[in-house]
């Protein structure tokens, strides 16, 4: 009988921790709008995902609704509160107007094991994209994400991103947001022309932190297409004398 109760017990406690304590996969953007399009140009786009459960989470499947569209995860497996990105390519080479597609990611997150990730565009032709005066600013990051390593608790680490304003009229960064207040993050400059770049200076103070840490900045510009774009900074914060 009390070999019984002790089963059950454990299996209540299981349901329940896989209820309130399993990996759960949250995406901050999950919708996104390339606007319009000039036929043939490949466009791309990160979508964030973040694990906000407390166990593991893995993406077992990305995949497409159709043959023009290629998503990869930069990684597969991510611990509670790692965050990662999606990188979704869409060839509108032989397409026109309104596009309208889904990526399906699959994981092992029991209430909500298929999420999907919707983005739309215009297709233009060539000759009618070349009567358009201006297609305002446009924010491209080199790289959107960076990994501390291993780093001793009290310290303060600093990366530096690079941006540049590709497009043809002037970019105005309106605001950089931080996930936490252990994370600030400084711009070398709020306005810039076309070609021109910038860089955005990331500090993580690890005072009063340990294990593994994912924190994410957030930029929000005037680009038409896409207003806001995500950056991620990794660390692992060890106590003094860890290995």
């Amino acid at each position: 009988m009390k070999k019984k109760i002790a089963f059950l017990f454990l299996l209540f406690a299981s349901i329940a921790y896989s209820q309130f304590y399993g990996p759960k996969l949250f995406v901050q953007t999950p919708n996104h709008d390339f606007g319009d399009i000039v036929q043939g140009e490949k466009v791309q786009h990160n979508f964030v995902v973040t694990n906000t459960g407390g166990d593991k989470l893995v993406i077992t499947n990305v995949r497409a609704s159709c043959g023009c569209t290629a998503a990869l995860p930069d990684k597969k497996e991510l611990a509670p509160g790692e965050s990662t990105n999606i990188k979704v390519e869409f060839n509108s080479a032989g397409r026109v107007g309104k596009q309208d597609k889904t990526v399906y990611v699959t994981s092992n997150d029991k209430e909500n094991p298929e999420v999907q990730l919707k983005f739309t565009g215009n297709i233009v032709k060539k000759e009618t994209a070349n009567l358009k005066t201006s297609s305002g600013p446009s924010l491209e990051l080199p790289k959107t994400q960076f990994n501390f390593g291993k780093v001793i608790e009290g310290k303060v680490v600093d990366h530096t991103f690079t941006f540049i304003n590709n497009g043809d009229a002037t970019l105005s960064i309106k605001e950089v947001k931080t996930s936490c207040g252990c994370t600030v993050a400084l711009l070398s400059k709020k306005e810039l022309a076309p070609g021109e770049e910038g860089t955005l200076k990331v500090e993580l103070n690890t005072a009063n932190r340990s294990g593994k840490m994912t924190r994410n900045i957030t930029i929000i510009s005037n680009d038409p297409k896409e207003p806001q774009k995500y950056l991620t900074i990794y660390a692992e914060i060890l106590k003094e004398g860890s290995n």
